[in-house]
């Protein structure tokens, strides 16, 4: 099975100013991102990306998304390199908490306007859409300002305007952060029916639970770097415990070491 995302050491590096420099605790100008991580990921599974914040997970699914350029290393998504930027975007899906939908947009419009960025026909638009805003409930609010909605509501109008053109790829930054519990179930929910579909899915997060619910395999970043990437499975295997979090803390006390 070929990979749908296939990252090879990947290299990323930040000019920090003097205020970040202070922040950062650091004497550093330059400060690495992301150093040397590789990846692949397949057809019908959830890939997760598991780190604490600042750990180079939202630069690594970044450069991906071909948002940012890295300094080096190679990224090929579906087999087209990310330097193709606009094939790869027809291809994939991106979300993070980073974007925000114009306040005065109504659901409706929001959908619509972005899917003819995709150059979808009109009536293929109107099904996504139904299909979509029945599935996340968004019918009753698709008539009012994005402004005002709820952030649960805003997060799902997000969520089905980034994946209007049905894409084959499907990236997520930090998925539930800041989201209710029901509005959390029903994004973890529709990922899962993605990966049935033969989807990919990509998650970053810092909460182990999720990675444990959701994920198939799981890529450990400490400090920009994968210390290990596996089977859910047999990364909880490592601990006397069966538990992520007991793998995770070991790895990371070590200094992101792994045995």
């Amino acid at each position: 099975m070929d990979a749908t995302i296939k990252v090879t050491n990947l290299r990323k590096t930040f000019r920090q100013s003097a205020k970040q420099m202070k922040i950062n605790h650091s004497k550093d100008k330059i400060k690495v991102a992301v150093d040397g991580i590789s990846f692949e990921t397949f057809p019908g599974e959830i890939f997760g990306l598991l780190g604490p914040n600042g750990a180079g997970k939202t630069t690594t699914l970044r450069c991906v998304a071909t948002l940012i350029r890295p300094d080096s290393g190679d990224i090929k998504v579906k087999g087209i390199d990310i330097s193709d930027d606009l094939a790869v975007k027809k291809t994939i899906a991106f979300l993070t908490n980073e974007i925000r939908l114009e306040d005065q947009m109504t659901p409706n419009y929001a959908f619509d306007y972005y899917a003819r960025f995709h150059e979808m026909p009109q009536e293929l638009i109107r099904e996504r859409r139904k299909e979509l805003f029945d599935y996340f409930g968004i019918n009753d609010f698709s008539e009012v300002k994005i402004g005002d909605l709820s952030t649960g509501m805003k997060q799902k109008v997000s969520i089905v305007v980034s994946l209007a053109h049905d894409p084959d790829v499907i990236i997520f930054d930090e998925p539930t952060n800041g989201l209710d519990i029901l509005t959390a179930k029903s994004v973890t929910d529709y990922l899962k029916e993605l990966a049935l579909k033969g989807k990919t899915v990509v998650i970053s997060t810092h909460i182990m639970g999720l990675v444990e619910k959701l994920c198939d395999r799981v890529g450990i970043i400490i400090n920009g770097k994968m210390v290990m990437c596996d089977t859910v499975k047999n990364v909880r295997a490592i601990s006397p415990t069966n538990d992520l979090e007991d793998v995770f803390f070991d790895i990371y006390q070590k200094g992101g070491l792994a045995e």
